[in-house]
């Protein structure tokens, strides 16, 4: 058995007996795709063990996510911090090897993977990122940002919408950094792919504008590298390399979906052992796989890394703005900004829809943070929600604008890989539209970063376009996430508050929630009442019989509410709560401060659904809320006519009381 067959045949086996020893996972991936991953971690993926963050490092993302033994294995084998013991605790209650890939979690793993079709799309924001940021810093011959992202996905990934959406997307941008090996086994859980899909995948991608590359013999370690050393020449399109693969190869169940999600067993692993030439005994590793590992990455790897700091080090006394960048990317923080200066920069008017001041601050934003990029998806003349230094593609890489067109599931997906990559990604779209993007926000959550989200037409004061496009539960959805910060600002005070926060957010991801329709600029708003996700911006004259509760275009009809209560000697409070997730991380004496417990006449109002509020209200509040689907109508009447009006909500606060 030659030396790389071995290493090749040790990941395969450790693999499965990771899966052998937890009686839970997928082997078939780990023995058909074993050669592809040897040769692109010991043959081309620049890397850094014991400096996993290394930010020219290349990345690999495994987006067929359920194959997370085949990469756990060979990270551990490629030195990464990754112990023979958390090996044997595969899918084990907090081990560093859980079911699926989670970034922050195992050193070495650059996304959370498993939902099919979101490892690619991350990639392609993570190229995007590479081509920003070298077109941004590298200069005079000297190449800072210099690196490729690789993919290794299945028929699975290549079959959800998302990734065809990002897909599309990179031909277009021209990603030719970018190299997805397609793992091509012609098989899937139910059974063959063919029950299911013939799509002429070569024609599908030539079409997209991707460069297309068949190696015939997956087993050919030779052939796959000179497949990926092909991708890398290609200029200008990023490439599939199509690898024909056998899943599960070497055990009696090769070739069918057997093995796709079953521990082979010990007597199917017998036969494997055999049939691959392995005579070691589960988790026993010779140092020769070892060894070779090491080797194969002195070059590529460890050398490249140590060149590169010597460069950087003095590229940066040479360039000291662009240090700046470098400095908060290898610390994984954000560029420093004077928020006080910035926002002096802007006055906003007496009346105007929070998407037009947001629109106005982002700008100002942008000018300040080079990592600041992103787009909309194909709506930045409604949402205001757009990158500045034009729209980034093949001409102009340094554009901080990108065109996401009709793709609102890939947006959110490449703003986490922009977000993974060190720059601060944003998104925009209609509010309703987050259900297109959901699991792809849920990630962001999941895996702890500072996505942000932009959406506009956050309620029925969309109007005339109707039910389709009116949000009602996407609110109580979105605040169901755990880790997601949804902030739904009142006016231009509180948007400013809400886009430093967002910005300064690098564990959570960020919603903000901004209307169509014109609403007053509010005397006291309250930065620190937002950072808190709730405040007084109102309080009581005396003692008060009642809280109004509102948040974001809602918090004016409290005001104006009050106002008539107070004519009619009914004492109240008003409270804007931006952000429950903000309030309900305070302490209990400064929620008490805001909700006392003996006011228990309570009303929330919010042009959504209802659910969620009770937790504010209490037993005896009540809500102004909207818990069917909306209409079509001018927006102002759909407002009126649902009960958003002065009459109704005095009204409800007397009926409390």
């Amino acid at each position: 058995m030659s030396k790389e067959m071995q290493s090749v045949n040790a990941v395969r086996m450790l693999g499965v007996d990771m899966v052998n020893k937890a009686n839970s996972g997928h082997p078939g991936i780990v023995l058909g795709a074993a050669p592809t991953m040897y040769t692109v971690f010991t043959k081309h993926l620049s890397y850094n063990p014991q400096n996993p963050n290394w930010i020219d490092r290349d990345r690999f993302v495994l987006s067929a996510g359920h194959g997370s033994a085949l990469i756990y294995s060979t990270l551990h084998l490629a030195g990464y911090d990754l112990s023979m013991d958390e090996l044997k605790n595969f899918r084990q209650w907090g081990s560093k090897t859980p079911g699926h890939p989670e970034f922050g979690h195992t050193e070495g793993i650059e996304a959370t993977t498993g939902p099919l079709g979101q490892g690619i799309s991350m990639a392609v924001g993570m190229a995007v990122a590479e081509k920003y940021l070298g077109a941004k810093l590298n200069k005079d011959g000297v190449a800072v940002m210099d690196h490729h992202t690789y993919v290794l996905c299945g028929d699975g990934d290549l079959q959800e919408g998302v990734a065809m959406e990002a897909v599309s997307l990179a031909g277009h941008l021209g990603l030719e950094k970018l190299i997805v090996l397609f793992d091509s086994n012609d098989i899937q859980l139910d059974g063959p792919v063919k029950m299911a899909n013939i799509d002429n995948v070569a024609e599908k991608f030539k079409a997209m504008n991707w460069n297309y590359i068949l190696v015939k013999d997956g087993e050919n370690v030779d052939d796959i590298s000179a497949a990926i050393d092909e991708a890398k020449k290609n200029q200008g399109r990023p490439t599939l390399i199509e690898v024909k693969t056998v899943i599960g190869f070497g055990s009696p169940q090769a070739g069918t979906s057997a093995t796709h999600g079953n521990p082979l067993g010990e007597e199917n692993t017998k036969v494997a052992r055999e049939t691959l030439g392995w005579e070691k005994e589960p988790f026993d590793i010779p140092q020769e796989v070892y060894d070779d590992f090491k080797a194969a990455n002195e070059i590529k790897g460890i050398k490249k890394y140590e060149d590169w700091n010597k460069v950087v080090k003095e590229y940066c006394d040479n360039n000291p703005e662009e240090a700046k960048i470098i400095d908060a990317l290898i610390n994984g923080k954000n560029i420093d900004v004077d928020y006080d200066e910035i926002f002096s920069q802007y006055t906003p008017g007496d009346s105007l829809a929070t998407r037009a001041s947001s629109g106005d601050i982002l700008k100002l934003l942008q000018n300040s943070n080079p990592l600041l990029i992103g787009g909309s998806a194909d709506l930045a003349s409604s949402t205001k929600v757009k990158g500045i230094d034009g729209d980034f593609g093949p001409e102009n890489p340094a554009g901080r604008n990108i065109n996401f067109g009709v793709r609102e599931h890939a947006m959110a997906a490449i703003v986490n890989g922009l977000v993974l990559h060190g720059l601060k990604g944003f998104a925009g779209g209609f509010f309703i539209f987050s259900d297109y993007m959901k699991p792809a926000m849920r990630l962001s959550a999941l895996m702890g970063i500072g996505s942000i989200f932009a959406f506009t037409h956050d309620s029925v004061a969309v109007g005339e376009d109707g039910p389709t496009h009116e949000p009602i539960e996407q609110l109580a959805g979105l605040r169901a996430m755990p880790n997601m910060d949804v902030l739904r600002p009142a006016d231009a005070n509180e948007v400013k508050a809400a886009w430093k926060l967002a910005l300064e957010s690098d564990k959570t991801p960020t919603s903000i929630l901004f209307t169509r329709q014109n609403v007053p600029t509010l005397d006291n708003a309250s930065f620190e009442g937002v950072e808190k996700g709730a405040y007084v911006i109102s309080p009581e004259k005396d003692k008060a019989q009642a809280i109004l509760i509102a948040t974001g275009s809602e918090v004016s009809l409290a005001l104006d509410a009050q106002k008539v209560l107070w004519d009619e000697k009914i004492d109240v409070r008003v409270v804007s709560m931006p952000s429950m997730f903000r309030f309900k991380q305070q302490s209990s004496e400064y929620m008490e401060s805001i909700l006392p417990k003996e006011v228990e006449s309570r009303i929330s109002v919010e042009m959504g659904s209802s659910f969620g509020w009770a937790e504010f209200v209490g037993s005896k509040g009540t809500y102004l809320a909207i818990d069917k689907f909306g209409a079509s109508a001018k927006g102002e009447e759909v407002i009126h006519n649902y009960g958003f009006n002065v009459d109704n909500l005095v009204g409800k606060i007397k009926e409390i009381l």
